[in-house]
This record gives structure tokens, C-alpha cells and sequence, in this order.
């Protein structure tokens, strides 16, 4: 193999040269301290610091498999943190989420590799002249540009992981406000079933009293009235009973609701309320839409000066060549050097920074929007889990206790005769029904108790979607260069 006048190396160890020098320009560019998102707490983890299930509850025990964990949650009456941990364990939502997040991780991962070198290979005739090239060719710009890449790739990571959790504290609440208004509406069917064999009591009385010529036909038309109303409340009881189980099997991620066992009855009221603390100040804290609008708007920011830069270069490849040109009774060897960089004549990165200014005044934005948000969701809700504790408290302390009287009382001068059978059967659904809007007040408070919890320590039901901060590869694509 001949050399090329000036005695210098041969072809074989410029390209040798040329990988060691990228090789070097890479691992300058690899960062050197931890990445943005390296500090960030694992998602579950994220999960069990703003109220959600513990780490532990994510997975089934060592010694049994996830089927016998739901067999076993499913062997008796389901109470709301058991039917939280079967939601962890059954939901296929929940595990779409975790394998996006996944997903997020193998891409920053893929991110992390050096750029594969091109080689090209080609072979020409002419006549008896025959050309052999060899093209070796190195993207360093995105080894240089390796570190701010990365960087945005931890971004999207950590936005992924507030999302993810935001998703499994918004499950969470779900599943226990699904919980409580299933177990709610079937006792309200049952209470409401009472009621209805009073009243059928009644207009059977009153058919006797009819026939005995002691009654007339409007007092039975009236009881028969009371009678037609109650069985339609009982036939609405029984489908709202019928669709908030479905709507908690869903959830659950149970194929069908036989085996699903519930409470007769809701848990009681807490004997008093805590006092108010500064809620709005807690939400602004510890909320993570919140923190997730903060982190973006950071993050774009942090963006601004890459774009900057490549809105002038975009691209930078280094190319080594050696080709050799054979001839009968020749042999001839030619070496090629080459940097491809693109000229900046009509495109200078102008519309990659407005953009990039404008998602930074719409990430500022959305950071002043959030806060308001969390600020009225926090009022709003203290408000309405103190009114609704107020509410059943009153129904449990006062109304009830008077209706057990009345009912005691109507029955003693029942047996005395001073009071008729009507009266006593009015009395009885009179008390019945009180019963059911105790039922309603209770279920209400344990609904406000969900909401509160959610809006001052997780995130909003209706959080903004955060779709992440523009980084290197939508601010300032690669361009590629023109062949040579």
C-alpha cells in the first residue's frame, strides 16, 4: 500500500485519528455532575409524600402472586384502603401509566449513547481502472451537544414522574369516592326497602278498612299514592346502588362484580375537626401540579440560551476518506478530510426562538394559573368539608335523636290507644327517610373529606396537562448536511 508524498501516516491511522478524536470530544461532552432529574424522589415515593397508598402497597407480598393478593383483598367486605390497594394492584389505567413512564426512561436512556459512526463503502469501474471509497463519518454535534440533551431528557423525566403520580393520587381519590357512594347508595336502597314495607303495610290496612266500610276511598287513594311514589324512589335507589358498584368495579379493574363484597355501612364521623391551617399555603407547597408548573417554566428557561446558539449552528460532522485506484501494473492511495457545517444564509434560528419565547411567556402563564387554581380549590373544598361535617353532625346529633323520640313516643300512645295506626305508620317513614339523609349528609362528608385531601396535598381533579419544557431537539433540530 503506498503512501501519499510528504511521508506522512498512512490513510488506516487518520481514521483511527479521527475516532479517537471524537471519542474524546464525546466524553468531554458527557456530563460530568448528576443529571437534573436525578434528585427528583422516585415516583412512588412522590406518591406516598403527598397522601397517597405506600410503596409497599404497589405490588404484591414476596410469597404470593398478584392473582392470590386480589383473591385474598376479595375474600371479605372491601373497606376504602383495601380497595385502593386492589386498584394499585388490578387497574390497567394505572399500568398503562407506569409503562409510558417506562417508556420515558428507555428513551433517556437511548439518549445517553454516542451517535453510531457512517460508513460508506463504494466501487467504480472504468475501463480497467478501478476505484475503491471508503467513507468514515462522525456526528460530533451530537456529542457536543450531548450534556444539554441530556439535561432536557431528565426534564421530561421528572415532568414525567409529577405526572405519573398526579395520575395515581387522582386514582386513588377515584377509587375511594367510587367506594364511598357505592356503599352509600346500597344502604340508602336498604333504608329505603323499609320504608316501602311500611307503606305496603299501610294500603293493606287500608284495603281492610275499605272493605269494613270504616275508611274512605280518598284516604286509601292517598296511602296507595304514598305507596307508588316510595316504590319509584326505591326503583331510582336501586339503579343509582346498580351503576356507582359498576363504576367501582371499573375502577378496580375487575372483570366482573361477583366476587366484589362491600360495608353495610359507611365509617362514622370523626368526633371533631382540625384546626384550620394556612391552606392555601399548604396547597401552594405541596401540590404537584403546582411543582410540575414551577419545574416547566424552570426548565424552558434554563432552554433559552441552547436555542440561542443553535439558531446559527445546528450540525457539525467530521469525515475521513481513503480511497485507492488500481490500475494494471498500479496501485494509487488517496486520503480525504472533510467537515460538513450548514451555512446560516436563510434560516438563523428566528422562528425557533419566538417560539421559544412564546412557551416561555405560556409557561409563566400557566404557573400564575395553576396557583389560582390551588388557592380557590383549597378554599372551596375546606369550605365544603366543613359545611358537609357540619351538616351530618347536625342530622346525627339532633335530628336523628328527635326522630328516635317522636318514634318512641308515637308507639307509647299507640299502645295506649290515643293515637291511631296512621300515625303510626307516618311516623315510622317520616323516620325512615330522616334516616336516609343522614345517610346522604355522611357520604357527602366522607365525598368533601376525598377532595380536601386531594387538593391540598395531590393535585387538582382537573389538572393542566403539562406537555413539558422545549428542549434541544424541538428548539434547534439537527439539519442534516448535503452529501458529498
Amino acid at each position: 500500500m503506498s503512501q501519499t508524498p510528504g511521508g506522512c501516516r498512512r490513510p488506516v491511522s487518520l481514521l483511527a485519528s479521527c475516532l479517537l478524536a471524537a471519542g474524546l470530544l464525546g466524553a468531554c461532552a458527557s456530563p460530568g455532575g448528576p443529571a437534573d432529574g436525578a434528585d427528583t424522589p422516585d415516583m412512588r415515593t412522590l406518591v406516598q409524600q403527598h397522601g397517597g397508598p405506600e410503596a409497599s402497597q404497589w405490588q404484591a407480598p414476596a410469597d404470593e402472586s398478584v392473582g392470590d393478593a386480589r383473591q385474598r383483598l376479595l375474600s371479605q367486605p372491601l373497606d376504602a384502603d383495601a380497595a385502593q390497594r386492589l386498584a394499585l394492584l388490578n387497574n390497567p389505567a394505572l399500568e398503562a401509566a407506569l409503562a409510558a413512564l417506562d417508556v420515558s426512561n428507555a428513551q433517556r436512556q437511548q439518549m445517553a449513547l454516542w451517535p453510531n459512526p457512517t460508513l460508506g463503502l463504494g466501487r467504480v469501474v472504468e475501463g480497467q481502472q478501478v476505484e475503491i471509497e471508503r467513507l468514515l463519518r462522525i456526528d460530533l454535534w451530537s456529542l457536543i451537544t450531548l450534556p444539554w440533551r441530556l439535561q432536557w431528557q431528565d426534564r421530561q423525566l421528572a415532568l414525567g414522574r409529577l405526572q405519573t403520580a398526579q395520575e395515581v393520587l387522582r386514582l386513588s381519590a377515584d377509587v375511594r369516592r367510587a367506594w364511598v357512594r357505592a356503599v352509600a347508595a346500597q344502604q340508602t336502597a336498604d333504608y329505603l326497602a323499609q320504608v316501602q314495607e311500611a307503606a305496603e303495610a299501610a294500603v293493606e290496612l287500608g284495603h281492610a278498612m275499605v272493605r269494613a266500610g270504616n275508611w274512605s276511598r280518598l284516604q286509601q287513594a292517598r296511602e296507595q299514592a304514598v305507596l307508588a311514589d316510595i316504590r319509584a324512589q326505591q326503583q331510582r335507589s336501586r339503579l343509582q346502588a346498580q351503576a356507582s358498584r359498576e363504576q367501582l368495579i371499573r375502577l378496580l379493574g375487575l372483570e366482573s362484580g361477583e366476587s366484589l363484597q362491600l360495608p353495610t355501612h359507611l365509617p362514622a364521623l370523626p368526633e371533631a375537626l382540625q384546626a384550620a391551617p394556612d391552606y392555601e399555603a399548604q396547597a401552594l407547597r405541596e401540590r404537584l401540579d403546582v411543582r410540575a408548573a414551577q419545574d416547566e417554566y424552570r426548565h424552558v428557561a434554563a432552554s433559552m440560551g441552547f436555542t440561542r446558539v443553535t439558531g446559527y449552528v445546528s450540525a457539525f460532522e467530521l469525515g475521513a476518506g481513503y480511497n485507492t485506484v488500481t490500475t494494471p501494473g498500479n496501485r494509487d492511495s488517496k486520503r480525504s478530510f472533510e467537515i460538513a457545517v450548514p451555512l446560516p444564509l436563510f434560516d438563523q434560528g428566528q422562528a425557533r426562538q419566538a417560539r421559544a419565547e412564546a412557551q416561555l411567556r405560556l409557561s409563566q402563564a400557566r404557573v400564575r394559573e395553576v396557583a389560582v387554581l390551588a388557592r380557590s380549590e383549597a378554599r372551596t373544598r375546606w369550605q365544603g368539608w366543613q359545611s358537609a361535617w357540619a351538616l351530618a353532625r347536625h342530622y346525627e346529633t339532633e335530628v336523628l335523636p328527635l326522630r328516635r323520640q317522636l318514634s318512641d313516643e308515637t308507639l307509647l300512645r299507640y299502645n295506649g290507644m290515643l293515637l291511631s295506626v296512621w300515625d303510626l305508620l307516618s311516623e315510622t317513614r317520616s323516620t325512615l327517610l330522616s334516616v336516609n339523609a343522614a345517610i346522604e349528609a355522611r357520604r357527602d362528608f366522607w365525598l368533601a373529606d376525598t377532595d380536601l385531601r386531594l387538593a391540598l396535598n395531590g393535585t387538582s381533579p382537573g389538572a393542566l396537562t403539562v406537555t413539558g419544557p422545549q428542549g434541544p431537539n424541538s428548539a434547534a433540530p439537527a439539519a442534516t448536511p448535503q452529501g458529498h
